[in-house]
């Protein structure tokens, strides 16, 4: 059973979707206003109600992935608003107003696991780092690491091609990118500044001597200090 919240601001209060009261997922409908988007309960799937206001529902569903929306969203139209729904419009479904149980509960479910699969694959798990692609943040066995966007686009290249060695060059522009103007000691300066927040696990990031780095891989049970590090 998915928590769904439904987003409307058409008079009379009725079901935007008929289907959904025939089926047994919790359903909450708020008047669709940006302000009441503040205190909105956490819901699996949102559906935005297009069905007499196309421009006011394409404007709502832009304020809603600028919030940071985590939840997929699906708009609720009329045969005859399909032919102004584009790409633009930010949404990750699109369901008939007139549509059945069935196909609104496949959609459901359909929307619940992508994602449900988005999420996993957008975290990386590795070595006590944990790295969420779709927040941009890293933690260190639980513990926020406070990054810059380039340090954190460095750490998840090197945790994504994990024993890989490589140049000072390749990383350049691979992470900074083939038209970035910088020396290679710009590499060395922020593979510097990482290790030192990365703290205790600073050998992750190892030096090759005259190559570069790569990211060395351990087990959580193996992963030694920077002190035995060191005196290995």
């Amino acid at each position: 059973m998915a928590q769904l919240l439904v987003l409307s601001s058409a008079p009379g209060g009725g079901p935007v979707l008929p289907a959904l009261e025939l089926l047994s997922h919790r359903v909450r409908q708020i008047p669709a206003e940006p302000a009441q988007l503040v205190n909105a309960p956490s819901s699996d799937v949102i559906f935005v109600d297009a069905r007499a206001d196309l421009v006011g529902a394409k404007s709502l569903c832009k304020i809603l992935n600028t919030t940071g929306l985590d939840a997929p969203l699906v708009l609720v139209v009329t045969e005859g608003g399909l032919t102004a729904v584009s790409t633009d419009w930010g949404i990750d479904d699109v369901i008939l107003v007139g549509a059945g149980p069935a196909e609104v509960d496949a959609r459901i479910r359909l929307a619940v696991g992508r994602q449900s699969a988005s999420q996993v694959s957008s975290r990386i798990q590795t070595s006590g780092i944990t790295i969420d692609e779709s927040s941009y943040s890293a933690k260190v066995h639980g513990k926020p690491l406070d990054l810059t966007y380039k340090e954190f686009q460095l750490l998840h290249f090197f945790a994504t091609h994990p024993s890989r060695v490589f140049t000072r060059e390749q990383l350049l522009s691979e992470v900074w990118g083939y038209d970035y103007f910088g020396g290679t000691r710009t590499v060395d300066v922020h593979v510097r500044r990482l290790r030192a927040k990365l703290g205790d696990l600073e050998q992750l990031i190892g030096t090759v001597r005259n190559v570069g780095y790569r990211f060395n891989v351990y087990e959580d049970d193996q992963i030694p200090t920077s002190r035995e590090a060191s005196q290995a």
